[in-house]
């Protein structure tokens, strides 16, 4: 068996660009499929996989390791997150292929799995944070509380919100409340039973980033994600020794050779790897082995299409010290019309999937009614929903 073709997909899926990857093979009847989506980079992601394609046709589909090392280090110059979000999605495509040819799901090609459900938790976004912020003194918590209602009767037991002000603000002692405002009102609706985690997207300084988790730790956040940037790996270092709170970091962070520093200098206490991003599923599992020497857990972070849900149910449930799994369900309701799926949720978990491979199918038809088109800047960076949480 060989590789004929490696080409994509794009799907427009309003808040993002979906990237598929589709790798075939001279087997007739047998291809694969992986996703790379990377906002805001959707035409250089889709231009890096067909950059890479010509190394890998005529190879086997199944030299899944071989494949990644060629494509890693072959073209000499080392990809960044854009070559490693194309290597992502061709990985994950070569994954569905081997799956595919044996008639096994991809999770029992990983070592099989060590749990038989997955945890999952969906984010409540932010709104416009710089409105809901500004008119703060008289700020309403009800819209962080009513959407995680909302998501706690779909079944989920965990949510994470995004309650950090615009960064001009956030060493004011109006935005500590604000924040403190809004994490007690969230805590004090969904009970002791449900985990909320806080999303800070990297906005914070040193300090204001300490302060801030000492203010919201009486509500025992299951982590703060972000705190600082994610490029001084010392001051995430720092945040996490001064920090009662959890902190969790990784979903800018591509390879095992970019996590090595958070891991050698204990930089925070959850892992986030996109496995759209980090270098696949492969990767993922190196990166995982590696935090588990440092009794880091894993959380994967996926904000992204079908595609990546179904590579991440596989990674997760065959991951020993995987927590808990980001999900992305609600972005437009018309998701699984384009990948069909035999993924199955039950009270807030994903259930295993026994059809091979990664166990989806994309209805390229389907697909072909919702074309690229440009993302839009919002007023704030939230990569979260702000729509009614739908039925998957």
């Amino acid at each position: 068996m060989k590789i004929t073709g490696v080409r994509t997909l794009i799907v427009n899926a309003e808040m993002r660009n979906w990237v598929f990857v589709k790798v075939q093979t001279s087997d007739p009847g047998l291809y694969g499929w992986g996703e790379c989506s990377l906002e805001w980079k959707t035409r250089s992601v889709a231009g890096a996989v067909e950059d890479f394609a010509p190394m890998i046709v005529g190879e086997d589909p199944t030299r899944i390791e071989h494949l990644y090392q060629k494509m890693y280090r072959q073209s000499f110059w080392r990809a960044g997150v854009i070559g490693l979000s194309a290597i992502s999605g061709i990985e994950q495509a070569c994954w569905d292929i081997l799956g595919k040819s044996l008639n096994l799901p991809v999770y029992k090609l990983l070592g099989g799995a060590v749990r038989d459900r997955v945890r999952m938790y969906t984010h409540l976004g932010g709104g416009d944070m710089r409105a809901v912020y500004e008119s703060q003194q008289s700020a309403d918590p009800q819209i962080f509380v009513d959407r995680a209602l909302e998501v706690i009767d779909k079944g989920y037991t965990a949510v994470k919100v995004l309650i950090t002000p615009p960064t001009e603000s956030l060493n004011s002692i109006a935005a500590y409340k604000y924040s403190e405002t809004m994490m007690s009102a969230l805590r004090t609706a969904v009970g002791d039973d449900v985990d909320v985690m806080v999303d800070c997207h990297g906005r914070h300084s040193l300090a204001n980033a300490v302060e801030f988790c000492r203010v919201l730790a009486p509500y025992h956040p299951y982590f703060i994600e972000e705190p600082v940037p994610p490029e001084n790996v010392d001051v995430m270092a720092a945040v996490r020794k001064a920090s009662s709170v959890p902190i969790a970091t990784g979903e800018r962070l591509v390879t095992r050779h970019e996590f090595r520093q958070i891991f050698e200098k204990l930089a925070c206490h959850v892992i986030q790897p996109d496995l759209c991003h980090c270098g696949g599923l492969w990767e993922a599992k190196k990166i995982a082995a590696m935090a588990e020497i440092y009794t880091m857990g894993v959380a994967p972070h996926n904000p992204l299409g079908p595609v990546a849900n179904a590579a991440a149910l596989h990674f997760d449930l065959s991951t020993p010290n995987f927590l808990i799994q980001e999900d992305m369900l609600a972005d437009v309701p018309w998701r699984w019309d384009v990948v069909k799926h035999s993924l199955k949720r039950q009270a807030g978990f994903w259930l295993p999937a026994e059809a091979p491979g990664l166990g989806i199918e994309i209805d390229e038809t389907a697909a072909a009614k919702h074309p690229f088109k440009q993302e839009v800047l919002h007023s704030t960076t939230v990569r979260a929903h702000d729509g009614a949480i739908l039925d998957w």
